[in-house]
């Protein structure tokens, strides 16, 4: 009935073989770019059907096994699939957004060199990804989570001639291995304790049977759900190792939409929420999630308030945003966490295609002018939603959604994990608190950003304001897509409390997702009376929230746009310390990067200079201080050479007669 779920995965495979090894050759821009979107559409393709299929199957759990990989002692490992409704959710994300982002490629990409490489470079990121949501055990998931992080690399790289753009895929791809270490050594520690159980496993289906063999609270499942989550700070970019994600937005624009906003970036969530049987077994390490996903969801708000790229302030808001994700699973709230991931695709993909085409078409009348400003800083904007005005609107609804403004689709997502963190039994004041005052700061510099590129007098230099185009249906066709799905994709969760009110509209990802977390959601029932109208109280708190956030943008960059200079006069440090990311990445340099280079650089001069060059260079010293005495004998004298064996028969005939 599935045996053909390989097909997802090897479907943009197949595209990134083609283009990879014959686009060279090729060099149509449209016939490569036509093989690396039909190779992710048939993917999505297949994706839909087994999402439908399972949708009537009463059985909502299935593994393929396509080929044995490995047999070592008592780890037996299978190229295995997995499709449940989890993993269902997740190829659908991945193909649907993957599929409108590399139609889009084809216009935003155009006149690129290595236009070829960019699409083979997609496809293999979209298999590496659908490997590790798909993949039925450990391994064949770490197999995707590092081919994620190698693409990542390439793609950031992208323009590899350009010193930032190396060193940020650099940065990313050893950040990256620094979560990774975590995630081998939470492996191997739960492949050896249950084991000593009797169960040699590393299938998902074997792990969330058998977890309980492991001590409730105990010590071995603190450390390895600690070392897991390792893994995920790392590629979901959460307090410590974030600092990796907003310099990834030196690759070209659609990369930070398919990777850094709607795919690569959960899968630090995504996995928590494969293992949400283990993780729900270690209380302290569930606490640490959601202080961590809390206090990253604020820090990376502060940052996003200063910032002039329009590109880094998505960014710092896709931190923040991963942060309620994690905050979520902290307290419990798998499905919320899930839900919130799923919208965030939506609005922040349409986001960051639509700061693309803002880019677009800046770039495109600064290159008219013969102009050399950046088309990335806000400061050089304004005005142009009458320019734009598909890009504008699109804009809109997707900044609507990510501040939380009813009945856009974070509304629902962004308000069930308030309510989580505040009533969950896991949940506590504080944990709202961070959240709150993280959406009030999400809302705030959302509109700041919407109010600096779209309204007000356009900043642009007159020789190229008035040569800003609209961009290309090719662009601009995905955009009204995804503004359409995070205008209406909450739907899918309407809270209970809400749903009863509006025809017993029914909560479909609850439902859907019930099989995977119904043993380990822990749900938060308030028995007292009012526990209704205290949801509603706090659904309205969060909505206040985001128009006091809306209201504030609007009065400091329309009705009165001194006020932010006068703002800035009167905290001077203050701005320069959040506009500096609060030097963060400084006291990296100075703490980690520098001293790891310093004792690299004695680790060289004493291991590879004295000791391994001392040796070799030893050794010549020898043989070229040999030669140099020895070819004084060389002297081209018959007589010297005739006095030699003179010399050479006396000391014969002296050791012989003296012994």
């Amino acid at each position: 009935m599935y045996d053909k779920l390989w097909l997802i995965p090897l479907f943009p495979f197949v595209g990134f073989l083609i283009n990879g090894l014959l686009g060279k050759k090729i060099k149509n821009e449209k016939v490569i770019g036509a093989i690396g979107t039909l190779a992710i559409f048939s993917s999505f393709v297949v994706s839909c059907k087994y999402f439908l299929q399972l949708l009537e199957d009463s059985n909502k759990v299935h593994e393929v096994v396509v080929t044995s990989w490995m047999s070592v002692g008592q780890l037996q490992v299978d190229w295995g699939l997995l499709l449940d409704p989890l993993s269902a959710l997740m190829i659908m994300n991945v193909t649907g957004l993957a599929t409108l982002i590399t139609f889009y490629s084809i216009g935003y990409m155009h006149g690129e060199e290595g236009y070829f490489r960019f699409f083979s470079y997609l496809n293999l990121f979209s298999f590496a990804m659908l490997m590790l949501v798909l993949g039925s055990n450990a391994l064949v998931m770490f197999v995707g989570w590092e081919g994620v992080g190698l693409c990542s690399y390439l793609l950031i790289g992208y323009y590899y001639e350009k010193k930032s753009a190396s060193d940020a895929g650099k940065k990313a791809f050893v950040v990256n291995r620094v979560g990774d270490f975590g995630f081998l050594l939470g492996l191997f520690l739960l492949f050896w304790s249950l084991g000593q159980k009797g169960v040699w496993t590393i299938r998902f289906t074997e792990i969330a049977a058998n977890a309980h063999l492991l001590e409730n609270g105990g010590l071995i499942v603190t450390i390895i759900t600690l070392c897991f989550f390792l893994g995920a700070t790392g590629k979901s970019a959460q307090i410590p190792l974030y600092t990796w994600l907003p310099d990834a937005m030196e690759g070209p624009t659609p990369v930070s939409a398919l990777i850094h906003a709607a795919t690569m970036v959960t899968a630090g969530v995504y996995m928590i929420a494969r293992m949400n049987g283990l993780f729900a077994m270690a209380p302290d390490t569930m606490m640490v999630i959601a202080i961590v996903g809390g206090a990253t969801a604020l820090f990376a708000a502060t940052i996003g308030l200063a910032q002039n790229d329009i590109k880094r302030v998505l960014a710092y808001s896709t931190v923040s945003q991963l942060g309620y994700m994690f905050l979520a699973m902290g307290v419990g709230a798998f499905t919320a966490g899930i839900f919130h991931l799923l919208t965030h695709a939506f609005f922040k993909a349409c986001l960051f295609l639509g700061s693309g085409s803002v880019i677009h078409g800046m770039h495109h009348a600064y290159h008219h002018a013969h102009l050399d400003d950046d088309p990335q800083d806000m400061r050089n904007m304004g005005g142009l939603r009458k320019k734009m005005p598909i890009t504008f609107y699109t804009f809109l609804f997707s900044t609507l959604a990510i501040s939380g403004i009813p009945f856009f689709s974070a509304f629902f997502s962004k308000d069930e994990i308030l309510w989580w963190s505040l009533s969950s039994t896991r949940g506590h004041w504080a944990l709202w608190l961070m959240g709150a005052l993280a959406a009030l700061m999400t809302a705030f510099y959302m509109f700041r950003l919407v109010f600096m590129t779209f309204f007000g007098e356009q900043k642009t230099d007159a020789r190229a304001k008035d040569h800003i185009p609209e961009s290309p249906l090719v662009i601009t066709l995905p955009l009204m897509i995804l503004a359409a799905l995070a205008t209406f994709g909450g739907l899918m969760g309407v809270p209970h409390v809400l749903g009863q009110y509006i025809g017993h509209f029914p909560n479909a990802i609850e439902n859907f997702l019930a099989p995977i977390f119904e043993h380990t959601q822990h749900l938060h029932h308030i028995e007292a009376h009012g526990a209704a109208a205290t949801e509603f109280t706090f659904m309205g708190i969060s909505v206040g929230i985001a128009v006091v956030g809306i209201g504030l943008a609007w009065l400091m960059y329309c009705k009165k746009p001194q006020l932010p200079g006068l703002i800035v006069a009167k905290f001077p440090a203050l701005h320069r310390a959040i506009y500096n990311k609060w030097y963060i990445d400084e006291f990296y340099d100075a703490m980690v990067v520098n001293p790891t280079k310093k004792l690299g650089t004695t680790l060289w001069l004493i291991f590879d200079v004295r000791l391994v060059d001392g040796l070799v260079n030893g050794v010549a010293w020898v043989v070229k201080g040999s030669g140099r005495a020895l070819r004084y004998t060389q002297t081209g004298y018959t007589h010297n050479y005739a006095m030699s064996m003179v010399a050479g028969v006396v000391a014969i005939i002296a050791i012989y007669v003296f012994n």
